[in-house]
């Protein structure tokens, strides 16, 4: 994935029918320059967008793949959907500043801006065929349902592959928008199972009709959490700086599930020495303790080290129990537990936010907690982190949760204790500061994945250790822009026109 516009593309023909295929259904696509900055989208095409349905299937929903969605999903802010957790609610004084997910199209998820870098890049080299080509979208979360919309919209087909028990909401999701029910491909197992899924994507591969789009390996994944989320959180804790001089961006907080949203927090570093923390579940505590096991924080599949992950630049590893997560969900999710926050003084506008936290999204807040106690965190050191999706991809989750842990019922009494436990009782315990000797311990751990099972050579394997090879990755994004300009003016399609 690296031809440069200006070189013959990697297939001619098939760059040639993406382009007819990009004019039949008429595909404009944005720039990564330009979800980095929507204000630089051109009025016409801004103002196209006033009648889309942000979940509609319509190719002009690609320039809402951004972080400054506004809360209706259909306009565009200034400074990107955020909310600021008070000491009321997390019991420490750094503010947490969440990022908001949700508000991306289509999936409401912010995983549709990965599977965006990850196909767009093959398509305008001439990797990819559109026509008979089926792109395959290994996933534990969302990705593979960002997979298929972006699929869907540049006319090509979209195959998700997940484990069986993820929630029933992501499959009710993709039976929607797959083109035929064999698109949708369940592996054994749930969150920590990401080994089945490349089992079942290895006998695809031998279809030279199947591409496989592993966001585990896939740069594109890294790439444009550095270029498009490292720049968005950018602004939103310069927009809070504003109005609280002196506050920076301590530290960045991402569970790393593929490992690509947490490459934010290597823009985030270069620029304001913001320390990178990595979040997986306790359950399967392979990071902390070369560990393995099952857990339910959905969206950060485990037991192995992706590809795609920094490991040398990363300051902290921080472990999080489904416990937490599973409990805080139900808290954040019921009358008695909205009641107890507000009676602890948690601000209304906080708490209908919740509404916008997923599983991983809470695990990401539990994390921020434990780091601000960590590295004794104050007022004017910010905590970074996003909510990856919202609540409503986990409804019969609550309720499964409600059946197995609260048979009584979930109350007062309840949330208190629920709140008290996992909230304001974290602590820096299951938490690891890393020295030289264990981040490369950390990625020791990818060779077995990597080398041994997915065939990448030992060379491009230990290129990774040294942080040129990642500045020379981002060399990728202007001429991945290039390109799409280039494909884009021989499709000859004009939004707005």
């Amino acid at each position: 994935m690296t031809a440069s516009p200006g070189v013959e593309p990697a297939d001619r023909t098939a760059y040639e029918r993406t382009v007819r295929r990009f004019r039949e259904v008429g595909v404009v696509l944005p720039t990564f320059a330009q979800l980095a900055d929507p204000s630089t989208i051109p009025d016409a095409t801004r103002a196209a967008l006033a009648g889309v349905d942000p979940d509609a299937p319509d190719p002009r929903n690609l320039f809402r793949v951004h972080w400054h969605g506004a809360a209706d999903r259909r306009g565009t802010v200034g400074v990107p959907g955020h909310v600021v957790l008070p000491p009321a609610f997390t019991g420490v004084e750094a503010p947490i500043v969440v990022a908001l997910g949700d508000r991306f199209p289509m999936i409401a998820a912010h995983k549709v801006l990965a599977a965006y870098a990850c196909l767009v890049p093959r398509l305008v080299t001439g990797e990819l065929d559109p026509t008979t080509q089926r792109a395959v979208w290994p996933s534990t979360g969302n990705y593979c349902r960002g997979g298929v919309a972006i699929s869907r919209i540049l006319g090509c087909r979209g195959v998700a592959v997940l484990p069986e028990g993820m929630s029933r909401e992501r499959f009710a999701w993709l039976e929607r928008w797959v083109v035929e029910p064999e698109d949708v491909i369940r592996t054994p197992g749930t969150e920590s199972n990401v080994k089945e899924i490349y089992d079942a994507c290895a006998v695809l591969a031998r279809d030279p009709a199947n591409v496989i789009l592993n966001q585990f390996s896939e740069y594109g994944n890294h790439l444009v959490h550095w270029a498009v989320t490292g720049p968005a959180l950018e602004r939103v804790v310069e927009a809070l700086a504003a109005a609280s001089p002196g506050l920076r961006a301590a530290a960045f907080v991402s569970a790393t599930g593929s490992a690509g949203t947490i490459g934010a927090g290597d823009w985030l570093k270069d620029r304001h020495g913001t320390k990178v923390v990595a979040v997986e579940a306790l359950e399967c505590p392979t990071m902390l303790r070369n560990g393995f096991g099952e857990h339910n924080i959905q969206g950060i599949g485990d037991k192995h080290i992706p590809l795609i992950h920094n490991v040398m630049n990363t300051d902290l590893v921080v472990d999080v129990s489904d416990r937490a997560t599973d409990r805080l969900l139900v808290l954040l999710n019921t009358d008695a537990g909205r009641a107890h926050l507000a009676a602890r003084g948690v601000p209304d506008d906080v708490v209908a936010a919740f509404a916008s936290f997923g599983i991983s999204s809470i695990g990401n807040v539990v994390a921020a907690v434990k780091t601000a106690k960590q590295l004794r965190l104050g007022p004017a050191d910010a905590i970074v982190t996003v909510a990856t999706d919202g609540a409503a991809m986990y409804r019969t989750e609550v309720d499964k949760i409600l059946a197995r842990d609260f048979p009584g019922g979930f109350g007062a009494r309840e949330a208190a204790e629920t709140f008290g436990r996992f909230l304001l009782g974290a602590g820096t315990d299951d938490l690891l500061e890393l020295t030289p000797g264990e981040r490369e311990r950390i990625f020791n751990l990818g060779y077995y994945t990597w080398v041994e099972q997915q065939g990448v050579s030992i060379e491009d394997f230990v290129a990774r250790r040294e942080q040129g090879f990642w500045r020379g990755l981002r060399e990728r994004v202007p001429a991945w822009d290039a390109a799409i300009a280039e494909m884009n003016a021989r499709a000859g399609v004009r939004v707005g026109a």
